[in-house]
């Protein structure tokens, strides 16, 4: 694409007031150098997902990649699979989101069935879908909405489906839970974030995003109808899961 995304600078000045973290357009401007310096293992989540697709996604079937924000699930499907695989419907409540998802997906794979569309995923009518995928979405939803959200999600996956839930986590010990904080400011300033840069985005971010453990995951997968789910990627507070319908 002939638009440059930028460096990620939106928490390098002191603020006068927190402010809520929203995808709005600065956000969209950084986001693939905020994401690639901020979310450890997300590259490599992106790139097993077609590998994920060719073992369990019927051919032609309908795809969900739910809080798409750029539509890199799309282009990652549409790099590894041809383009009578699968169809795909990216969904985003954030319009700028959805403007720059759209030119990325038209400029990169013209040929596929994809479209991305504004919407709440908490109140869409879902089609029969092979595989939704939710990379670090579910987390902005407040907690009370998730069982609900996921539960709309299982019945739309046709038989022999799957759920692809990556998720910012907690760990269940407290000390645990410290270290894994501790090293993942160490990554971010690793990837030469600064602490101010550190402590304002947390502070954007809290009540915002609200972590769930591992364990509260898979219970909550069970509750909705899943009967089985396991964590195939981890990388420090951040992972992967599959449930399979």
């Amino acid at each position: 694409m002939s638009d440059a995304s930028y460096r990620d600078a939106i928490f390098s000045t002191p603020l006068d007031k927190v402010a809520r973290f929203s995808f709005d357009e600065r956000v969209v401007a950084c986001f693939p150098d905020m994401i690639r310096r901020s979310v450890p293992g997300y590259g490599q989540i992106l790139g097993m997902l077609g590998v994920i697709a060719e073992r369990h996604l019927r051919h032609g079937a309908h795809v969900y990649d739910l809080g798409c924000s750029l539509g890199a699930v799309g282009l990652a499907l549409a790099g590894q699979l041809p383009r009578d695989a699968f169809s795909l419907t990216g969904v985003d409540l954030s319009p700028a989101m959805v403007e720059r998802a759209r030119q990325t997906l038209e400029h990169e794979c013209p040929d596929h069935a994809i479209e991305v569309i504004e919407g709440d995923i908490r109140h869409l009518d879902y089609r029969p879908s092979g595989m939704i995928v939710l990379n670090f979405t579910l987390q902005f939803l407040a907690p009370e909405d998730r069982d609900g959200v996921l539960e709309k999600l299982y019945q739309a996956l046709e038989p022999g489906g799957v759920l692809i839930l990556s998720e910012k986590i907690k760990a269940g010990d407290e000390q645990d839970n410290a270290w894994l904080v501790e090293r993942y400011h160490d990554f971010k300033r690793a990837n030469g974030y600064s602490d101010l840069e550190i402590s304002q985005k947390r502070n954007a971010l809290e009540n915002v995003l609200v972590p769930d453990t591992l364990e509260q995951h898979h219970q909550r997968l069970a509750r909705v109808g899943f009967a089985r789910s396991l964590t195939w990627f981890q990388y420090l507070n951040f992972a992967s899961m599959v449930a399979f319908k």
